[in-house]
């Protein structure tokens, strides 16, 4: 092989390498989801980031299907038809692009579990029994004494288990709901994992009812928040009147204040400054505010003020004889 192929063979691994570190990894789903018996049908569903020619299904780790096309897909789907004990187990998917030879990486993984009801149902009871409280905790347990080693809670309407309890010996779970509240209501059943079958449960047992009630209102408390309401809405009120009686005071002292000006000064305003400024004149000759009021503004000037006269000085003369 010559250096330039060789070369060339090198470069096309490393890009085919590089490419192959962004593929994004696939994602895996069961249909149907769940409650899937010994001898019905079930799909596994390998969804694609991104186009793909070859897509691999693994089992525990091992290579068990390939689903493989010429035309490029992005969903691939592996059935299992009359599924046996030998098809439960926990699944991953993989795929590789056309034009690389590295395969991403696998999917999280899903489990198949299968119900074999050749087990006996789980027995369950619930505690307290009646209609409870709102913040009261509940108890349920749920017992078989021949096969459980993992009890699972269910509630109708829940697609998932919503409590799993692993027990060392054959014997009792107790599952405790603390705090219910009217969201917990509901109906609920068990299963289990027989010892030994991970991937096999047994079928749901029978149900019990949760009824949670909201814990009622005290006539105090009610008695109380209705007094505090009429209370603000009195408040408020009050306010209100308190701010419309200031602002009708207001206007009121503002217009009897202009009346005010308007009566001590009738005449136009120019009059009005020709009088004031007359006050200092008028004040120098000794006249008092009132007398001010009746003089009338001339648009003669004023006599200018009179000479000084010389001071006169009386004496008293005494005339008498002399003897």
């Amino acid at each position: 092989m010559t250096p330039m192929a060789l070369a060339l063979i090198l470069g096309w691994w490393l890009v085919a390498a590089c490419r192959a570190q962004h593929l994004s990894r696939p994602s895996l789903s069961l249909h149907p989801s769940q409650g899937v018996s010994l001898g019905e049908n079930v799909t596994l569903r390998c969804h694609l980031p991104q186009l793909a020619a070859r897509v691999r299904l693994y089992k525990e780790g091992r290579w068990i299907h390939s689903n493989y096309k010429y035309k490029e897909q992005d969903t691939a789907e592996f059935s299992f038809l009359n599924t046996n004990r030998e098809h439960a187990g926990r699944y991953f998917c993989q795929y590789q692009v056309s034009w690389s030879a590295v395969e991403s990486e696998k999917s999280d993984p899903v489990e198949l579990v299968l119900t074999d009801r050749s087990f006996p149902p789980p027995s369950i009871s619930v505690s307290p029994e009646e209609c409870v409280e709102t913040g009261t905790n509940v108890t349920i347990q749920c017992w078989n004494k021949d096969y459980g080693a993992a009890f699972l809670l269910h509630k109708d309407g829940c697609s998932a288990p919503i409590q799993r309890q692993d027990l060392a010996v054959v014997g009792t779970a107790t599952f405790t709901i603390f705090g219910v509240t009217p969201a917990d209501s509901g109906t609920y059943r068990c299963s289990y994992r027989p010892s030994g079958h991970p991937f096999l449960s047994s079928p749901l047992g029978n149900n019990v009812t949760l009824e949670v009630t909201p814990t009622p209102s005290t006539p105090g408390a009610a008695d109380s928040s209705h007094g505090n309401l009429v209370v603000a809405v009195v408040g408020g009120c009050t306010a209100a009147f308190l701010f419309i009686l200031v602002l009708a005071i207001f206007f009121l002292l503002a217009g009897c204040r202009r009346q005010i000006q308007r009566d001590e000064c009738p005449v136009d305003a120019l009059k009005c400054s020709s009088v004031n400024s007359l006050l200092p004149l008028l004040d120098s000759e000794g006249l008092t505010y009132v007398e001010l009021q009746a003089v009338t503004p001339s648009s003669q000037p004023l006599n200018p003020p009179a000479d000084p006269q010389p001071s006169v000085i009386y004496a008293e003369i005494a005339v008498g004889r002399h003897h």
